[in-house]
């Protein structure tokens, strides 16, 4: 069966250059999101291969491969675009669905399916927000497959977005980044493209945030639902990711971060919902959290909690997979007092000296999303606040430490008095 669709891409647009086509095929290999869709895709459906594909009016490229059918395709491989389906696809703007080849009327003879052997198969056009035609999303097998479910087609219609808009976001990235390579405009071309990056992010995101919870009320298995908590997972990231464009370009543009200080509430509450939020993103991954009895800190209880998700985050990002990673909360001399340490390789002393500075990532890690501004974020977050963020890595652990003075000038007495 085919699947109708409005599409809003002119299917003659020029062909890119044989240069263009392979840098799309790279860019698209180095988002680590496709990968995670693909695997999902192949989880839920039981389907066995799944590709994101480059397509042309005369080529067709793998950018991403999951294959457990060995069929011998990697990233980079190329098919005869005559020997695909996807150039219709291409043409009409219009998703292909077959649950059983040998019972669908049209490709029961179709020299596609004959040509590689599968039975079920799904396939939509991945479209990015300027309208332009990019590729397709597929997924296939040689046994049959309930694929034309609503479920399954609504998953795979928000997955095709998904990756459109990582596509866009990182074409916009990849663009400006070549642009900042010149000394005399870095400065402000990127403070500039990060404050509009990070506004026109939010409406996509809002709309798949949207989409997926229209879906998550509707009467669905508990594989579709798995699928859909995923995907506000992603969302939780990526918002997050946004957030700390935003602060970035708040802190270069309009002279730092603005607080909002209380120390009239607790701030275990907005620690331990930090914890349980990283815990249910990270559910293969072991969270330790010791909270000592704290009492009352003047400061902004929401910009902590981000300062202890940037940290955590980094920690499970780059710690050994198998080891803890451990957070310390307590207080000391007067001062609040987090630790947040993880096991795993060093990192070098050369990165170690600019940890804190925007755009820095480890190098040996270089194949991790992200913009390298985590760190940063964290570290103007604990300036904003008198405080002093450091780290510490050797063999044996990597230690990020916060301090700050739990008062604030003049309300020492007045905790004093509260807490008599």
């Amino acid at each position: 069966m085919t699947c109708g669709g409005d599409p809003c891409y002119d299917a003659a647009m020029h062909a890119p250059s044989a240069e263009d086509l392979l840098a799309d095929v790279a860019m698209a290999g180095r988002i680590d999101a496709i990968t995670a869709i693909l695997n999902v895709i192949c989880r839920v459906t039981k389907l066995r291969f799944a590709a994101v594909a480059r397509v042309t009016e005369d080529r067709w490229i793998a950018c991403q491969v999951r294959d457990e059918l060995g069929l011998g395709l990697t990233r980079g491989s190329e098919l005869p675009i005559e020997t695909t389906i996807c150039n219709d696809i291409r043409q009409r703007g219009h998703a292909v669905v077959i649950d059983h080849v040998a019972e669908d009327e049209r490709f029961c003879s179709h020299p596609v399916p004959a040509r590689y052997g599968f039975q079920s198969y799904i396939s939509l056009p991945i479209v990015l927000p300027d309208g332009t035609f990019f590729g397709t999303l597929c997924a296939l097998d040689t046994l049959p497959a309930k694929v034309s479910s609503d479920e399954t087609f609504s998953m795979f219609k928000l997955f095709a977005d998904l990756v459109g808009f990582h596509l866009d976001a990182q074409k916009r990235i990849d663009a400006n980044a070549a642009l900042l390579m010149d000394a005399r405009q870095s400065s402000d071309l990127r403070e500039q493209f990060i404050a509009v990056l990070g506004h026109d992010l939010r409406n996509p995101l809002a709309a798949i945030s949207a989409g997926s919870r229209v879906l998550m009320k509707q009467e669905l298995n508990d594989q579709a639902h798995d699928v859909l908590a995923l995907m506000q997972g992603c969302v939780r990231r990526m918002t997050g990711l946004i957030d700390n464009v935003l602060d970035f370009a708040r802190g270069r543009l309009g002279g730092g971060l603005v607080l909002e200080r209380n120390a009239k509430e607790p701030l275990e509450p907005t620690l331990l919902h930090v914890i349980d939020e990283l815990q249910t993103a990270w559910p293969d991954r072991m969270i330790d959290l010791s909270l000592g009895q704290i009492g009352f800190v003047d400061c902004d209880r929401a910009r902590l909690g981000q300062l202890v998700t940037n940290l955590v985050s980094n920690a499970l990002i780059h710690g050994a997979p198998g080891a803890p990673v451990r957070i310390s909360v307590g207080s000391e001399g007067g001062q609040l007092l987090i630790d947040v340490s993880n096991t795993g390789e060093p990192i070098p002393a050369a990165v170690l000296d600019k940890l804190f500075h925007p755009f820095v990532r480890m190098a040996s890690q270089s194949q991790q999303h992200g913009l390298g501004l985590g760190l940063y974020i964290a570290s103007e977050i604990a300036r904003a606040h008198g405080g002093t963020l450091t780290a510490t890595s050797s063999k044996d652990e990597t230690r990020f430490t916060f301090r700050m003075q739990m008062c604030g000038v003049g309300q020492e007495r007045v905790v004093q008095q509260r807490a008599g």
